[in-house]
C-alpha cells in the first residue's frame, strides 16, 4: 500500500471528526462513514428499510418521469476533519456494496476557521481534490492528493446514488499556532501535530493509539507489542509539531493488567529524525511501572526537544502516552511558518 496510507486518518471519529451534513441517508446512516474500524456485514440481516449496511447508503434516485437520473445527478456528504491538515490521500471504500455502489465519485475540500454552520459551508469556496472517478463494488479506492494546502472540511459526491462503507482522509495535522501560543499542552497528541515517527513492534495494535484523543476503554485501543523472546526491549519515537520544552510525562497502563511493561525510560532530542546516530538526552530514567495505572512524572530537561523516544522493558502494552509542555519561541515561529505556508 502507498506510504500515504500510513498517515493519520484526519476524518476518523477516533480523531474527533464528524459528518456534518448529507443530501440523503435513507438506507444507512452517514455517521458510519468515519467509524475507525473496517466495515462489517451480516447477510440476510434486514431492518424495516431493507438489508442493514455498515456504511452510508442513499435511496435510488429517479428522473422527472420516474426514469433513470441524469448524468450529473448525485448525492453528497460533508465531513469536518478532526483537526485541520494537509491531505495526502483519500480512500473511498465500497466494502460489501456490490449491487448498490455509486457509479463514480468526486471529492472537494475547503478551509473554514472556527465552527461554521451549514449556511457557511454552502457559501464556502470548495476546491476539487479528487476529480470525478469511476468506482467498483466492494473495493477500497485510493486517490492520492497533491499535499499543498490545509483543509478543515471535505465533501464527497457520489453519482448518482448508492452506498459507501468508509471514507478515509490521510494527511498531516497543521495545528493553529494561535491555539498553542503561551499554553502547556500535550505535545504528542495527534490533534496538536504530534505523531509516531517509528516503533519497534506493532503486532497487536497501532502505536498511534497511544497518542490518540480520549481515554483507552479496552486493551485494543492502546499500543501492545508481542511477547519478546530475545534480548532487548520495545520502543517508539514520537515527534512534536515543533521544538518545545517538556515538563510533564504521563505513561498510562490502564487496562493492561497482566501484560504491562515492567519499566520505562524516556529520552529526547532536537533535530532530524533521520540522523540515526544523533544522541538522545535523558528525560526520565529507567523507572518501574505498575499494571493498570496512570503514572505521572515531572521532568526538567536541560534543553528543548522536538522528538521523544520511549523505551519499555522488556515488552507489553500502554493505553496512552501524554507529553505536556510548551513551544519554545523558535518552535512557535516554526509553527507559524507552517500555518502560513499551508494557507488556502
Amino acid at each position: 500500500m502507498p506510504d500515504v496510507l500510513a498517515l493519520p486518518d484526519l476524518a476518523s471519529r477516533a480523531m474527533r471528526g464528524s459528518v456534518v451534513a448529507a443530501s440523503d441517508e435513507f438506507f444507512a446512516e452517514r455517521e458510519n462513514l468515519i467509524k475507525p474500524g473496517a466495515a462489517v456485514f451480516s447477510p440476510a440481516t434486514f431492518g424495516h428499510k431493507g438489508q442493514v449496511y455498515d456504511g452510508w447508503e442513499t435511496r435510488r434516485r429517479r428522473g422527472p418521469g420516474g426514469e433513470l437520473p441524469g448524468e450529473d445527478e448525485h448525492d453528497w456528504v460533508a465531513v469536518r476533519l478532526g483537526a485541520p491538515g494537509v491531505v495526502h490521500a483519500v480512500v473511498v471504500d465500497t466494502a460489501y456494496f456490490t449491487g448498490n455502489f455509486p457509479q463514480s465519485c468526486s471529492v472537494e475540500a475547503c478551509y473554514l476557521p472556527g465552527y461554521p454552520d451549514q449556511a457557511a459551508l454552502e457559501r464556502a469556496l470548495w476546491a476539487e481534490i479528487v476529480p470525478r472517478s469511476p468506482l467498483k463494488g466492494d473495493t477500497p479506492h485510493v486517490f492520492e492528493v497533491p499535499p499543498v494546502k490545509r483543509f478543515s472540511h471535505l465533501r464527497l459526491r457520489i453519482f448518482p446514488d448508492g452506498g459507501v462503507a468508509r471514507l478515509r482522509v490521510h494527511g498531516e495535522v497543521v495545528p493553529d499556532p494561535d491555539l498553542l501560543e503561551g499554553l502547556t499542552f500535550d505535545l504528542a497528541a495527534l490533534e496538536n501535530g504530534g505523531d509516531v515517527r517509528a516503533c519497534s513492534d506493532r503486532f497487536y495494535s497501532s502505536p498511534r493509539n497511544a497518542i490518540s484523543p480520549g481515554l483507552s476503554r479496552v486493551m485494543g485501543e492502546g499500543w501492545e507489542t508481542r511477547r519478546r523472546r530475545s534480548p532487548g526491549n520495545e520502543w517508539l519515537v514520537v515527534g512534536f509539531t515543533a521544538a518545545a520544552q517538556l515538563s510533564l510525562v504521563e505513561i498510562d497502563t490502564s487496562g493492561y493488567i497482566g501484560n504491562s511493561p515492567g519499566q520505562a525510560e524516556l529520552r529526547g532530542r532536537l533535530g532530524d529524525a533521520g540522523e540515526a546516530e544523533a544522541p538522545w538526552d535523558p528525560l526520565l530514567p529507567r523507572t518501574a511501572l505498575l499494571p493498570d495505572t496512570p503514572h505521572r512524572f515531572r521532568v526538567r530537561p536541560p534543553a528543548p526537544c522536538d522528538q521523544v523516544r520511549l523505551d519499555v522493558f522488556p515488552d507489553g502494552g500502554l493505553a496512552r502516552l501524554r507529553l505536556y509542555g510548551s513551544l519554545t519561541p523558535e518552535g512557535l515561529a516554526a509553527a507559524r511558518r507552517r500555518w502560513a505556508e499551508t494557507a488556502p
